[in-house]
Parts: C-alpha cells; structure tokens; sequence
C-alpha cells in the first residue's frame, strides 16, 4: 500500500511541474522534494510515470522549471556525494535523482538549444549549495559536478562498495577516501575479493545507467568524419579531474573479466534466483567501450546560455585509454583473456537438459572491448597470439559470424568480428595456431569435417559468402584477405575446406561475374594468391587442396583463356547462367550437419536495422607487409599493382551497407546475369557509367598470378592419369596416397615473397566503430529505454547511425 501512495504521491508532482506556468523557486524544497523524497520508485516507475510528452511540454512551456528540477537533482546528488549518505533516506533520495535525470537527460540532448545548458557555468550550476559558486571563478559546468558526483558515490562506502570500518565511527570522509582500496573486484592490478553484496551491485548499476544516459548525446549530434571531434561527458569523466578515475577502470574491467554466469553449474538455477551481478556488467562493458571511445584531440562543447559560442580547445588525456594500454603483467593479460573467452563461449555451451544454462546477451560489447584491448595494447595482442588461447576467441567469432549471416538487423556484428579476425590475420602466430584440430562440438549449420581451426575458419567463410544475405557484399574482400594471410602457414587442409574454396573460386572465375562488375576480378585474385602460398610454403600437407585443383582443373584453365573480345564480353553478361546450382546452399557434403546445429534466421520485415556508416575499401583497411626471411615484416609502399584492391569505386560499392534491403533478406548473394546487370546499371547511375571494355579484361588478366598452379598441373596431372591407368585405380585415397608421397622440388616457380595485408587504423573505421559502438548501446537499453527520446521512436536518435 505503501508503495502504490508513493507513486501516487510522485505522478501528483509530475503533473504540478507541467500544469504550473510560473517558475517555481529553487528555494521551495517542499516542492521539489517530492520528486525525490520519501519515494520507493523504480527506475522502470519513473519511466512509467514521466511521460516523454510532458518533459517536452515542460522544456517547451516552463523551461526554467526544468532547468531547476535539473540542478536540484544534481544538487541533492553532489550533497549525497559529499556526506556518503550516511542515512537509507539519504541513499534513497541520490537513487530517485538518478533515476529522475535518466528520464530527462534525452530531451535535453535531443534539442540544439539545450545541449549546452549542462556546461553553462550559472551561478548555483556548479557544486550546488556552495558559497564558491557565488563567484562565477569558482563556477563548476553542471555536466562537470554531475559527473564528479557520480564518481564519488560509485566509491561511497555502505552505498555502492563494502566499509573498511565498523563502529560508531564508521562513517568516512568521503572527500579523504583512497578509492583504490575499494576496487569492486579482485583482478587486474587487485588482489582482495569484497564479498557480494547485490544492494552495492543494484545501486552501483543505477548510477552506471545515468552515467551511460549522460555518455549518449553523441547519438544526438551529426555525424562527424573528424575523429577529433570529441565527446565533453566522456573527456572529462577520463581526465585528471576525476580522482576515481584508476579505480573505477579495474572496477569496471574486473567486474566484466571476472563474472561467470554460470556460477556453480545448477541446472536451471537462473530460473529461480535474480542474477544482480549480470545487470552490472553489462553496464560496466558500455561504459568500458564508450569510454574507449576515442584518445585525445580537439574537444567541441555545444554553447553554453551565457557564452552562446562554441568552445573549442584541446582535450585532455582520456585516462581509460592510457591505463588500458599500460597493462603489462602477464597474469592480469591471462585474467582478461579468460574471462572474456569465458563469456564469449557462455552461448554456445550445450547441456543434456535444454535452456538449464543461463546464456548471456552482451556478446557484442565484448566483442567491442577485445578490440579495444588489441588495439590499445599489443603486448595484449602478443599475449593472445603467444599461446592456443586466441582459438577460444576464434570458435565463438565464427560462431556469431555463421548465426548472423542471413540476418540483415545484425549486420554490424558480422562487421566487427569480421574486423576482429582481419586483425588478427596480419600476425604469423594467428596462422600458426589454426593448425591445432578442432575437436569441439558448437551448434553450427556446417558441414561435418575431420580437421583443424583452419577448416573451421574456410567452412565458416564459405558458409557466409554463399548463403548470407546481399549487405554482406562488402566484406568479401576483408574474408579473402583473411584466408590469405593465414595461408602460408596452414599445414593441413581437410577435403572439406580445399573443396569449398575451389567452390568460391568457380563461382568467382565466371565470365559473367567478372564483367559485372569494376572490382569484382579481385576476388579471383586473392584466392589465386591463396593457393600460390599454400603450394608454394606447405605443399607437403596439403595433398586434399592438390587433389581438389586436379579435380577442377578446368576452372584454372578457363580463366587463363578468358575471352576478351567485345562480343565475348556482351555475350557473358548477357547469357543466364547455365549451371543454376554453381553456388547452391546446400552440396552433397552439407546435408550432413552438426548435431544441434541451428541454421541462421533470416531478418523479418520492419526489423529495426540501425544504418551504420559505409565501410571503408580493404586498401584503406589495410597495408601491405613483406616477411622476410628471418621473419620479420617489412612494410610496403602502397603501388598500383593488381592486388591493390577496393578503388573508389568500392567505397561505393560498400555504401550499399547503409542502404535498407529489407524485401531481399536472405537472398543469394550470387545472382542471375540480369539481375548483376540490373545492379551494376543502379550503381553506375549514382555516378558515371562503367561498362567492361577489352582493354580493361586486358589489362588485369594478363596479371593473373597462374603460373604456379599451371605448372604444379602440367607435372602432376599427367603422372594421375597414368597411376590411374596403369593400376587401375578408382579409389581417391590411393590417389591422395601418390600426392601426399610426392614433391615438386626444383619443378615450381621460386617461391614468390610472402604479402601480409596487416590492419591499419583509419578515420572512416574510427567512424563506424564509433557508430557501431552506439548503435549497440541503443538497442541493448531498451528496460528502461534510457537513449530512446519519445515513446514512439524506433530509430529517431540513431538516424545517423
């Protein structure tokens, strides 16, 4: 009963605040007490009970009302902050303010003319209440005080962390407090576990749900291609200003590196008891990756209403960065590697009893954060790449990647771990590692295989390539690069593996598909350059993939006498396809699939699908890299050769990633001739006209790095044919027996520099993560929606993402 009057009580204030259209004067605290005063809300009541329509009304009508319902929040938030909220009233009252500027802070982001008004420097804006800010010296930006305070109570002792002290001396001074030996969990840089306590996580989750509301008014603000321009909440929270800052980046990295949602293994116990720790680390990995968000530059604050100008001047250190990046103990880097593969794999466990494993939902700012971690710190990278550990990241990657592909809503996670494993890729020891057997048994629609990661990694890709939908066009490029790189250290490859990539390159090798379009004879290239390193560096191993380009030899052959003629050319785009099934989605050797396996869902029409920036080409993703010979790598200035893929052309291309397919989902990405045409002929009408010309089949043709595979053909296929002859043979195993035996010692062209196209950090991938990053924030605050601005928006504050 108690409850149902409290909220009666708060709908009473919230419906005085809209109806009064005189200012009310700070000084009444009988009225604005009731806001946050002897309540028991939650934050789900607030939202329930502020209406998107009466905060706007009151922005509109009363504004000055909604600017003191703002600084008295903040005000009983810095008082809390400052006391340690020694009281439950006291304690109550800082969590009803979050709660209230939750709810508010996206209608004042929303409108141009409000977004300065938290950095206005008003007399009373600052550290409300106190005589310093009668002075407008001493004035402190409302954002500044808010986030200050927000800082103090996450460290606030018998609120949001466990007291050091008993007794009736047990209240501590908050403004004395060493935060650091209140480090919320034992890990990186932290050796003592405080016991649980879900109040703290409850109350701690609270204040990172403000903290997050006040990060998001970048989804509010254009678009920026200027990586420089930063975010003022985020820049300050991470500069020299908080004092929290170290201990609240362990905090929050522990907290997420440490959580194991399966705690003792009971069966189907997240159906009987509330998991406070998971709502707390989902939290803390947003602010973990808004935070990381970006690294020094120019800081822009929108106006404030007593300057009205623009500030603009250079940022400080982002302090998360500097710390992520200076993590250098081997046992903190195995702590952060295991529990991030810990929870990256937590979906794809199974159990003899179905759903008795809670399984996590926030897979994609993990995936966020391990960049972040490879990014920043490459002794982190080294660490992932020094031991078999990085195939715990691998296996769930290519997990999300197979799961997501026909699904147009999750593009950007195909993106990102697309990203992740390019990454990866540029580094010797990734390929190294591919070659340990894959043993696992993970739910995957792929066909069955005897094999190592490597197989997995190629069966995965095809999978993608072949049967995921048309958005994903533009990653094929950033694919084949990977399967490139990894080559030239892939000992063994399974018959299932060498098979589908002669798959990809039939399909790839078609006349019409190379006359459709200006960059698509570069797929062609980059998986001829696959096969020159595996028969060139590990020929010995590989007697499945010599077998399998013996099988299919008239593929090579036809590309090498690929007609050039004019009539040729208009012919080729102007036939059907002959062979319907030459990319199926199922073969013979996919009938069979894993036990348990699930194929992908396919986006159903509506589905929110938050655009996100086009991608840049792979040459501005990338740059090329030559191992030498004692290992080493040695950059290589870019030149105009025929593997100097994605011209600008492709960045068009890979525009079409933000356009709306929904009337396409799960479509074939390989089309029929008109359909290729139908395309070609739309895209060229947003800029000049291109149509193939002799001269321009010529011209990368005649490039065509065959020479290899032609020669490994004219020694061996021969001395197949005569083995077969002589003895007989039918059985394919004596055949692989005669090929695994063999050698091409001295028979083989000199083996060609190994090219590694390493990940290279740019601009336009500094946007789309940044857009990326967001848009997952977005949709995983939905209970409250805490980044929505109206009851009805579905994509409203990210329609530039």
């Amino acid at each position: 009963m108690g409850s149902t009057d409290s909220k009666l009580n708060f709908r009473k204030a919230v419906i005085q605040l809209t109806t009064k259209t005189q200012p009310v004067e700070a000084t009444d605290d009988a009225f604005w007490d009731q806001f946050w005063a002897d309540t028991t809300t939650t934050v789900q009541d607030v939202f329930a009970l502020v209406p998107a329509a009466e905060i706007r009304a009151v922005r509109e009508e009363s504004p000055s009302n909604l600017a003191t319902l703002c600084y008295k929040a903040v005000e009983k938030l810095v008082q809390g902050a400052e006391s340690g909220c020694p009281t439950e009233r006291e304690k109550q009252v800082v969590l009803n303010c979050s709660r209230i500027l939750t709810r508010i802070l996206p209608y004042i982001f929303e409108d141009q003319d409000w977004r300065g008004f938290f950095w206005s420097t008003v007399p009373g804006a600052g550290r409300a209440g106190s005589d310093e800010l009668d002075e407008d010296d001493g004035a402190r930006p409302l954002a500044e005080s808010l986030l200050l305070a927000i800082a103090d109570l996450l460290f606030c002792p018998d609120f949001t962390v466990h007291s050091h002290r008993r007794g009736p001396d047990s209240v501590e001074n908050m403004q004395s407090i060493d935060s650091c030996e209140y480090i919320w969990e034992a890990g990186v840089g932290f050796a003592q576990s405080p016991p649980l306590n879900y109040i703290h996580d409850l109350n701690r989750t609270e204040l990172l749900r403000l903290l997050i509301t006040c990060f998001s008014e970048a989804m509010y603000l254009p678009p920026s291609t200027d990586n420089t321009v930063l975010n003022p909440w985020v820049t300050f929270f991470c500069s020299t200003e908080n004092r929290h800052a170290l201990p609240l980046f362990t905090s929050l990295l522990t907290v997420v590196c440490a959580y194991d949602p399966v705690g003792y293994g009971i069966p189907y116990n997240h159906l009987l008891f509330s998991d406070y720790r998971e709502q707390l680390v989902e939290q803390a990995a947003q602010i973990l990756i808004a935070t990381l968000e970006h690294d020094g530059g120019v800081l822009h604050r929108p106006p404030s209403p007593s300057s009205m100008v623009e500030q603009e001047y250079t940022g400080p250190e982002n302090l998360f960065v500097n710390y992520l990046s200076r993590i250098h103990r081997e046992e903190d880097f195995d702590f952060i590697l295991k529990g991030l593969a810990r929870l990256l794999t937590n979906p794809l466990t199974q159990t003899y009893l179905p759903n008795s494993t809670k399984k996590i939902q926030f897979h994609q700012e993990l995936l966020v954060l391990f960049w972040k971690l490879c990014d920043f710190n490459k002794k982190f990278l080294f660490l992932v790449l020094k031991s078999s550990d990085v195939l715990d990241i691998l296996v769930p990657i290519l997990f999300y990647l197979n799961d997501a592909r026909a699904d147009q809503s999750r593009v950007g996670l195909m993106h990102i771990g697309v990203f992740i494993l390019l990454l990866l890729s540029g580094e010797r020891n990734f390929g190294v590692r591919l070659n340990k057997p894959y043993s696992l048994h993970v739910p995957m629609d792929i066909p069955v295989f005897t094999g190592t990661h490597a197989d997995l990694l190629i069966v995965v890709f095809h999978k993608i390539i072949t049967t995921g939908h048309q958005r994903l066009q533009p990653l094929f490029d950033c694919l084949l690069t990977i399967v490139v790189n990894v080559s030239p250290y892939l000992k063994s490859l399974s018959m299932v593996a060498a098979n589908k990539l002669l798959h990809l390159l039939e399909a790839f090798s078609t006349s019409w598909f190379l006359f459709s379009a200006a960059q698509n004879h570069h797929l062609a290239f980059f998986l001829l350059e696959a096969f020159n390193n595996l028969i060139q560096y590990q020929f010995d191993g590989n007697c499945n993939l010599v077998y399998a380009i013996i099988r299919k030899r008239n593929v090579f052959h036809q590309l090498a006498n690929l007609p050039s003629d004019p009539s040729s050319i208009q012919k080729a785009l102007q036939r059907k396809r002959k062979s319907p099934d030459m990319i199926s989605r199922t073969s013979s050797q996919e009938t069979v699939s894993m036990e348990g396996s699930r194929p992908a869902v396919p986006a159903e029409p509506g589905t929110l699908k938050a655009s996100l920036v086009a991608m840049p080409g792979i040459d501005k993703l990338t740059e090329k890299s030559q191992v030498s010979e004692d290992g080493t790598m040695v950059s290589i200035p870019k030149t105009d050769s025929s593997h100097a893929v994605q011209t600008e052309h492709c960045a068009a291309s890979a525009a079409s990633d933000t356009e709306s397919n929904s009337g396409r989902e799960n479509e074939d990405v390989f089309y029929t001739e008109a359909e290729m045409e139908k395309r070609r002929l739309s895209s060229a009408s947003t800029s000049s006209f291109w149509a193939p010309t002799p001269d321009w089949v010529l011209s990368w043709k005649c490039k065509l790095p065959l020479q290899t595979i032609m020669r490994l053909l004219q020694v061996l296929v021969p001395q197949v044919e005569k083995i077969c002859i002589d003895k007989g043979l039918t059985d394919e195993s004596e055949i692989l027996k005669f090929l695994q035996h063999g050698t091409l010692v001295g028979l083989l062209p000199v083996p060609h520099p190994i090219l590694i196209r390493k990940y290279q950090a740019n601009a336009g991938t500094a946007m789309w993560f940044r857009t990326y990053m967001w848009g997952v924030v977005y949709l995983r605050n939905v209970d409250p929606p805490i980044c929505r601005s109206s009851d009805l928006e579905t994509t409203e504050c990210l329609s530039h993402y």
